[in-house]
């Protein structure tokens, strides 16, 4: 084996530790992002996350490169908004990242969602595959309850005993998505209108129904395991 050859593995074994751990990398931000969130809301380092998950997300899907350039398309609304690019919180340019968004999240989770379950032998990766895909789902309801509340100011009702903010913002509908579907409850917030409790309904049971799936999923993975040995 000659030099050249040596020094192209030793340059690739530290590339292949990243590439393979996507699902990881993805995994890590995405839980960092919920705990520092209350401490760098609007702040320059917090967007440097935010964009950077936005990067992680494209390329935890960037199998082909026709889902990434798709990803990247469904993208860029997403990044303009975290400098406030377009505008005001409740005008039409707003709604409509917010639809775009929600895009965004659908064909991450679907994708994801795809290349996780349809593994014929899950392994460590894949299991993080399936937790980044529970953490973007509550992000992505996260994003239906605000851009709800921005179409019905009547949606929700925030206690203001239980809030310490008059005017809600993102985070809280984090808190109220995340307590929705793992049947925690948003101490403080309750659904108003027919919408909000519908959608409220649907997470809850697509929580219980995903939790129930992956572990059937492992359950199968584990028996054929045995059996094969």
């Amino acid at each position: 084996m000659t030099a050249h050859k040596i020094s192209e593995i030793r340059a690739a074994k530290p590339l292949g530790a990243i590439t393979g751990h996507r699902f990881l990398l993805l995994f890590l931000f995405l839980l960092g992002y919920l705990v520092f969130y209350p401490y760098l809301q609007n702040n320059v380092a917090f967007r440097i996350i935010a964009i950077a998950i936005t990067v992680l997300c494209i390329y935890a899907v960037s199998f082909r490169g026709r889902l990434a350039i798709i990803a990247l398309a469904l993208a860029i609304p997403t990044v303009l908004a975290f400098f406030h690019v377009l505008g005001a919180e409740s005008g039409p340019l707003s709604i409509l990242y917010k639809v775009l968004a929600l895009g965004f999240d659908a064909f991450i989770v679907v994708v994801i969602f795809r290349r996780v379950f349809f593994h014929a032998r899950p392994n460590s990766e894949t299991i993080f595959g399936a937790l980044c895909i529970y953490l973007l789902v509550g992000f992505g309801f996260a994003n239906v309850y605000w851009l709800l509340n921005t179409l019905q100011s009547h949606a929700f009702y925030f206690d203001p005993v239980m809030n310490a903010r008059a005017l809600p913002t993102r985070f809280d509908f984090i808190y109220y998505s995340f307590g929705t579907m793992t049947s925690l409850g948003a101490v403080g917030i309750a659904a108003m209108s027919d919408e909000a409790r519908s959608i409220t309904v649907i997470e809850a049971i697509l929580g219980v129904l995903y939790l129930a799936v992956l572990i059937a999923k492992l359950m199968s993975a584990y028996r054929s395991d045995k059996v094969t040995e």
